[in-house]
């Protein structure tokens, strides 16, 4: 049963820190920012962007490229973040509201940056396992830059956290821009390295509590995770990409482009370099910093709009989340065979 991505949108805010404000900020070099970390600037919420608010935007993008009535639609995904305008919200069901999705059902999920790749999965499955569910909208928004507090040394890697929302249409019986077949590793020892400590169960939120900055992202054992990815992340990231394109009758010479979330310099090239691609194979997003699982969907936009992805290309979605998750799916740019 084929399953084709009908149309995608993207929301980024008009504001933006350059790297060099998030150098002066954390108090180390501007050249770390924006060449180790590779953040020449990126965008970050203003007034009215909220989380649901910029998934809601993006997807009426989505729908207004594809040209179809959002009555077709059948089923909302949200794929935004926990961290959105209400605690406890299913912002689908907003979202399903704004677009006038009123024929469709809607519903939220979570894999922090890797929801997107996931979210991928979880709508094909349903989609061929239900009669009913011939369109699916995936859509969200993220600014988890929020709980960045640029003085602790210990959420380097994460200064590269944005804001923005992103969306994807698809549907059942569309012979066009294919979705093939998706892999995820999970991997529980990561599960409690990186949170925000303040705000749950375990530590409710109070003024000590924000005084402490204890409502912010922190990393309760760097050294240990740092120790652990090490062996793992590398191995993991490039095992998805493979069994993804494998999985879909396809191999990694086969890859023309690699939509990959952002991340610092060196593990970008490792990765494209590791596959076999060029630099031309996919776009490093220094201009944009890291929207969490929103990021696939913008890498996809540039490369069309830059002519890097054309028709019969093998496109492959790829992200790492917090977690930890890896994951990637493959897609087949263009008319179907």
């Amino acid at each position: 049963m084929q399953i084709g991505i009908l149309s995608t949108g993207v929301y980024l805010p008009k504001e933006v820190m350059t790297g060099k404000e998030i150098a002066e900020l954390a108090g180390i070099p501007a050249g770390v920012v924006e060449e180790k970390m590779g953040i020449k600037k990126k965008h970050v919420p203003g007034p009215s962007d909220h989380t649901c608010e910029m998934g809601i935007l993006a997807a009426k993008q989505a729908i207004a490229k594809a040209d179809i009535d959002p009555l077709e639609i059948d089923l909302v995904i949200y794929i935004g973040e926990e961290h959105k305008e209400y605690p406890l919200w299913t912002a689908g069901i907003k979202l399903q509201e704004e677009v006038g999705a009123y024929n469709a059902w809607a519903f939220d999920v979570a894999l922090r940056c890797g929801t997107t790749v996931m979210a991928l999965k979880v709508a094909k499955n349903m989609m061929i396992a239900d009669p009913d569910i011939k369109t699916v909208l995936l859509a969200g928004g993220y600014r988890n830059v929020d709980f960045i507090d640029y003085e602790n040394p210990r959420t380097r890697f994460m200064y590269n956290l944005g804001a923005g929302g992103g969306a994807i249409l698809l549907r059942k019986g569309h012979n066009e821009n294919l979705l093939l077949e998706t892999d995820l590793i999970t991997d529980g020892s990561f599960s409690e390295d990186v949170v925000v400590v303040a705000g749950g169960t375990k530590n409710p939120i109070s003024k000590q509590a924000i005084d402490q900055r204890l409502n912010k992202l922190d990393v309760l054992d760097p050294e240990g995770m740092k120790l652990r990815l090490e062996q793992k992340s590398m191995d993991y990231f490039l095992k998805v990409i493979r069994e993804s394109v494998r999985k879909s009758g396809y191999c990694e010479k086969d890859i023309a482009y690699l939509a990959i979330l952002h991340m610092k310099k060196s593990a970008h090239e490792y990765v494209l370099r590791e596959l076999g691609l060029s630099e031309e194979q996919s776009i490093y997003l220094e201009e944009y910093g890291h929207i969490g699982q929103i990021d696939q969907i913008l890498s996809l936009e540039l490369a069309l709009a830059s002519g890097k992805v054309k028709d019969g290309d093998v496109v492959v979605f790829v992200s790492a989340g917090i977690g930890y998750a890896w994951g990637a799916t493959t897609i087949k740019w263009g008319k179907g065979d």
